[in-house]
């Protein structure tokens, strides 16, 4: 088992190496600090994307408490706590770094916007190992994924080449569905985290559409700042998960359920048809004289 788990690990690196020799670099594009709202309000620059981050300490910060309490949320594996205080550090941290970014954006500045969110990236797929994988390997995992969110972010700014960074942020959003979907879960309630990775995927479209959401509002919010307040609504899903979750009794994945409940309606209706069939030769039989 651990020579098949450390496989998969140099298959993983193999993988990443391979994608960064033949994919071509990906600089910042500087027209990304561009953002729509400029708007300054009370004396803060860019103040309502500034401010939209507010939530994300308030969430955080409440998420930490209640992880470390360790009554109101249900962990009972030995990595857990380790994850998810990693997982709300980061969403707290987002807010102090996205709003001094928010404050002068730039590259320098983003720095501090991005590294926080790796560790919250980084934090949720060391929980989702430990949940869906293995509680050891998980928990080994914490700080090599935290590390290389970090090192990715510092090899964007280095380098100028935001390939690393794409694949912390974006492997976790793809990997945790799939997983969601097909492995068995160790808690019920999982359909939360697709709610959450619903609400990811509908803030980077938000975030995409900056200037289209600020005309179609009427330069009332701009897509960048709904992007802050969907994205804050992901680690309040998973906060609702971590307080209603249960241990599975049945640990059978989403998709096995979702096939069996078709096969079920498949057997009911051959069922009904069946009987409609017996009844009507019934009645062909009784009429015939």
């Amino acid at each position: 088992m651990a020579s098949s788990k450390a496989l998969l690990w140099v298959a993983a690196l193999l993988l990443f190496l391979l994608l960064m020799l033949v994919t071509p670099r990906i600089p910042q594009d500087q027209d990304y600090h561009d953002f729509a709202d400029h708007r300054a309000m009370l004396g803060i620059p860019n103040a309502l994307n500034v401010v939209s981050n507010f939530p994300f300490l308030v969430i955080g910060a409440v998420g930490m408490v209640l992880t470390l309490q360790g009554r109101s949320f249900r962990l009972s594996l030995e990595g857990e706590v380790l994850g998810w205080t990693w997982f709300f550090l980061g969403v707290a941290a987002t807010a102090f770094g996205s709003s001094y970014y928010h404050l002068h954006p730039d590259d320098s500045r983003l720095v501090w916007d991005r590294l926080p969110m790796t560790i919250s990236f980084t934090a949720i797929m060391a929980v989702f190992v430990i949940e869906r994988v293995d509680d050891r390997t998980g928990k080994a995992s914490v700080f090599p994924l935290l590390a290389a969110g970090a090192l990715s972010v510092a090899y964007w700014r280095f380098a100028d080449d935001l390939r690393p960074y794409a694949l912390v942020q974006f492997v976790p959003c793809i990997a945790i569905p799939v997983m969601t979907l097909t492995m068995p879960p160790q808690y019920t309630h999982s359909l939360y985290w697709l709610w959450a990775a619903g609400c990811y995927l509908l803030a980077k479209v938000a975030e995409a559409s900056d200037n289209q959401i600020y005309r179609w509002t009427g330069h009332l919010v701009s897509g960048h700042t709904l992007k802050h307040l969907l994205a804050a609504l992901v680690p309040v899903f998973i906060m609702i998960m971590l307080a209603r979750r249960e241990e599975a009794v049945d640990k059978v994945c989403i998709m096995t359920k979702l096939r069996n409940h078709s096969r079920v309606r498949r057997l009911c209706g051959k069922e009904e048809g069946s009987e409609q069939d017996d009844t009507e030769a019934n009645l062909l039989t009784n009429s015939v004289p």
